[in-house]
């Protein structure tokens, strides 16, 4: 898949601006604070309907305006898709081929992107919220019916959690109605992203080796925070689980226990990679970034298209010519760099957008 063309009105600091794009290499050069971030983000926005750099809406929307409109066109193997999501006072509206979506689920899949940024070294070392964002982000993407789960079970802890906090006296029926919910949808969630996880890691494990010249093997946990040695017995487990926190849940007027807890590990030779240096850190990302393409590409039988934010600076010329492989394949890409000289061996076939001050200028 590519997008054609992009539209975007009242973004950030963009005011109304139309692309038209390249179907295999984009590069966004400017000087640092003029918008090349948020030309990435805008068609990262119109694929999933949020930003990965906030989570205020509001954040997004220009100075002084009170709502924003990203729309494009993406080309698929087997159809063009009008896809359009206007952010308003009364919130978001979403559309594909002009026909308004229900659900976001309905709509997050149509459009498929990996984004690799600085800050994604944070997914070794940083929170695990960080990480559970990232299997949301991504497994959502390709399957639709975690995104419905994961929302449903939000939806009931987020009641449980109210209960926990403002009832004066628990109703222990009524809790143990609510837990049956939890247990539900949260098994639903665990099961998918061990699933995804599984999946990253046998994706990830052969291009670690590669990127790392055969020296290291890369190996992705799950963590949850119920015991997972039994799908059989999870419900079991977890609505244990749920028992044995009730006093602790009781005390501090929250839930203990969930896949709102989850993490997952990521191993170099069977030790935890967040003690590994810089330079592996560098690789692990790398690899899991080209580990979602090909995962995506083997799930949806399109290529996602590909976001790198100034992350080309980031690495040395190996990892480089690793992306750039990977780049010179079937993949639109979007790349946003202060300046030419860090990018070396690029494919002839491409388009440069000079940017300053939220204005684009083609080259």
């Amino acid at each position: 898949m590519w997008l054609k063309n992009l539209s975007i009105k009242q973004f950030r600091n963009y005011q109304e601006t139309e692309i038209e794009f390249n179907p295999k290499l984009n590069v966004f050069v400017g000087r640092n604070a003029q918008g090349k971030t948020n030309l990435l983000e805008s068609i990262y926005f119109l694929a999933l309907t949020r930003s990965h750099r906030t989570k205020t809406d509001k954040n997004l929307i220009q100075f002084e305006e009170e709502q924003l409109q990203v729309s494009g066109i993406l080309q698929k193997r087997t159809a063009t898709v009008p896809l359009e999501i206007d952010l308003t006072p009364k919130g978001r509206i979403t559309k594909v081929n002009h026909l308004k979506q229900a659900r976001l689920s309905d709509y997050i899949g149509h459009m498929n992107v990996v984004l690799f940024a600085p800050e994604d070294l944070q997914l070794v070392k940083g929170a695990p919220a960080i990480r559970r964002k990232f299997i949301d982000m991504e497994l959502g993407q390709i399957k639709p019916i975690y995104l419905s789960d994961l929302s449903s079970y939000n939806h009931v802890l987020k009641q449980r959690n109210t209960y926990l906090k403002s009832a004066n006296q628990i109703d222990e029926t009524f809790l143990s109605v609510l837990d049956d919910q939890l247990v539900d949808y949260g098994c639903r969630v665990m099961v998918h992203r061990e699933e995804f996880i599984k999946k990253m890691e046998s994706f990830g494990r052969e291009k670690h080796f590669d990127i790392s010249d055969q020296l290291e093997e890369l190996s992705i946990r799950y963590q949850p925070s119920v015991n997972f040695t039994d799908k059989e017995h999870l419900a079991e487990s977890f609505y244990t689980a749920l028992q044995k926190s009730r006093s602790r849940d009781l005390f501090k007027k929250n839930t203990g226990v969930g896949p709102h807890r989850d993490d997952m590990i990521f191993l170099i030779n069977g030790m935890d990679a967040s003690f590994g240096s810089q330079g592996q850190h560098r690789s692990l990302v790398l690899s899991i970034k080209l580990a979602e393409i090909e995962l995506m590409e083997s799930i949806t039988k399109e290529s996602p298209i590909l976001l790198l934010d100034d992350v080309m600076s980031e690495l040395d010329n190996t990892r480089q010519l690793k992306l750039l492989e990977t780049i010179s394949q079937n993949i639109q890409t979007f790349i946003t760099t202060t300046s030419l000289e860090h990018l070396q061996n690029l494919p002839d076939n491409l388009s440069i957008f000079t940017v300053k001050n939220g204005k684009l200028s083609v080259n």
